[in-house]
């Protein structure tokens, strides 16, 4: 399955990346709720065991999800996550949350992307649920490149995003209890290769368009869409961008305006 080598591909990325930093660089704070790149890389983990665990053990997969809920719920979401990982940071931190991020990838890689998996809420397809760990992975390091102060390049495998971003666009509004504006807005977004990628119908009214990138940014909500370059037309279009959110739970809003941004910015 492509999506498993896009998420193995953008976890490696990532580590190239914190490979050569320093115990004490790990305890570095991001834009993300002040969480570290420990923080980050403990709940990275996590979530793969989860989908990991959805796929092979479906029956302890409810059991552990149970107790995980709870602990969210109950506010102890980084705590939980931490002795999940009996505290581990750091180096040997990155080595658990890389080795099986591969394990995770190649176990996704040869099942039925149709196959159904559990997750906290609805059940979703395999692709579904390894795309949605491209996803988050993608999304949380952007913190780490922004605090770090590096400009990320992107390859084409964002697309995955990108359709998840154009997937959740009518439960981005029933998220908050509010009537789905039709018609959805045409997307006209430029990959990182220079190719035009377009969803929807064709609509001079109602229409997004831009870098696929900035688009990616602002459905998993690292940046805020005036700080993108991203242009809209309709009100919908204005609406979905106000606040989209393409993962899962309850709603978030987007970073305010100027808040997510490269540290030397």
């Amino acid at each position: 399955m492509q999506q498993a080598q896009d998420f193995s591909d953008e976890c490696q990325t990532l580590e190239a990346l914190l490979r050569p930093l320093s115990e004490d660089d790990f305890e570095t704070s991001t834009g993300f709720k002040n969480w570290t790149f420990n923080n980050i890389l403990r709940h990275l983990h996590v979530w793969n065991y989860a989908a990991y665990l959805s796929l092979a053990d479906p029956e302890s997969f409810r059991s552990w999800i149970n107790v995980a809920l709870k602990a969210v719920s109950a506010g102890r979401f980084t705590e939980f996550e931490a002795q999940e990982l009996n505290g581990a940071s750091g180096h040997s931190l990155l080595d658990l949350w890389s080795e099986f991020s591969q394990e995770t990838a190649r176990h996704f890689s040869d099942v039925d992307p149709s196959l159904r998996v559990e997750w906290a809420g609805p059940s979703m397809s395999a692709r579904s649920s390894i795309s949605a760990r491209h996803m988050e992975t993608w999304a949380h390091a952007q913190a780490i490149y922004d605090a770090l102060g590096v400009d990320r390049v992107s390859s084409d495998s964002i697309k995955n995003i990108v359709v998840i971003g154009v997937n959740t666009y009518d439960w981005t509004f029933k998220n908050r209890g509010m009537a789905v504006p039709q018609p959805k807005p045409l997307l006209e977004l430029v990959a990182p290769s220079g190719a035009l990628w377009t969803f929807g119908d064709p609509s001079e009214e109602e229409r997004i368009t831009g870098q696929a990138e900035e688009f990616c940014q602002v459905v998993t909500q690292t940046r805020n869409i005036a700080d993108t370059n991203l242009k809209f037309t309709g009100s919908n279009a204005a609406k979905w961008m106000s606040i989209a959110q393409c993962f899962a739970g309850p709603p978030v809003d987007p970073p305010k305006a100027g808040l997510r941004k490269r540290s030397d910015k």
